[in-house]
């Protein structure tokens, strides 16, 4: 049998079902979602796929709910195996779980493989959120809870939600949007001060200089923002932080509770 003549074996992840072949569809969830409707057909399909997106919801926080203390990596698909930054993935995640978190990543391959092969081998929770894309092929081997999405930002509830911060390997225009998601969102006060780490000083050293100098110099971000970002190079070292963040907040929030009850009081 030739090449041409063996059935593919790409899969393609559509919710819960899997296609191959010719039974790929040519366009996501998203791209019909976010793509110009024709006339009025959108009056038609549009508050149907509400529901869809309901559902995405309701199963990612069902699927999620009781997971505990867990931390979101990021990183780029890119990354093969034996790479430098592969075995920093798979260390970051090993003591994350030693210090008793869940690890939380994309659930494909590179970066969010090795993420979730350290916190699988290192005996803790290795979660995946995987989402529809047309070259990416289902959730990699080493997720133990994993849920698909068809939809990015119902994925990106559950990267914040569930997380108590964030930990951001080198990586391309999906980590990029991701970094600037989270920190947009602590930034304004939509969430917690939840703690950012980036790992790679010489990656990141070109975007910080960037945003201090074109940003940050011109007013456009303020002058403690580029203090929410913690780089380092030492996997030790960034969770350490991450640690040390979260302490820090749940004393910060313990006391407020206990402001609160005694002003209830009065």
């Amino acid at each position: 049998m030739s090449d041409t003549d063996r059935p593919s074996r790409t899969a393609y992840q559509k919710g819960s079902v899997t296609l191959r072949g010719r039974l790929v569809p040519a366009t996501t969830f998203d791209e019909r979602l976010l793509a110009p409707a024709a006339e009025s057909d959108w009056l038609h399909s549009d508050p149907w796929r509400v529901l869809r997106i309901q559902s995405e919801f309701v199963e990612g926080f069902g699927a999620l709910a009781e997971l505990g203390p867990a931390v979101s990596v990021f990183g780029s698909a890119r990354i093969r195996p034996g790479d430098e930054e592969y075995e920093l993935g798979l260390q970051v995640a090993r003591e994350l779980v030693a210090a008793g978190f869940a690890v939380i990543t994309g659930g494909g391959p590179g970066l969010m493989e090795a993420a979730n092969k350290g916190a699988h081998e290192a005996g803790g929770v290795s979660v995946g959120l995987g989402i529809e894309l047309p070259f990416e092929q289902g959730l990699n081997a080493y997720v133990d809870l994993g849920v698909n999405f068809r939809y990015f930002f119902a994925r990106k509830t559950m990267f914040v939600k569930y997380a108590t911060g964030f930990i951001v390997l080198p990586g391309g225009f999906g980590t990029m949007d991701e970094l600037f998601e989270a920190v947009t969102l602590v930034q304004t006060g939509k969430v917690r001060q939840f703690p950012i780490v980036l790992v790679g000083t010489e990656f990141w050293g070109g975007l910080l200089a960037w945003l201090e100098s074109a940003l940050q110099a011109r007013g456009l971000i303020g002058p403690h923002d580029l203090d929410l970002f913690y780089v380092t190079d030492d996997p030790v070292d960034a969770v350490s932080h991450v640690v040390t963040a979260n302490r820090g907040l749940a004393a910060t929030e313990a006391a407020i509770r206990a402001d609160t009850a005694d002003d209830g009081a009065d």
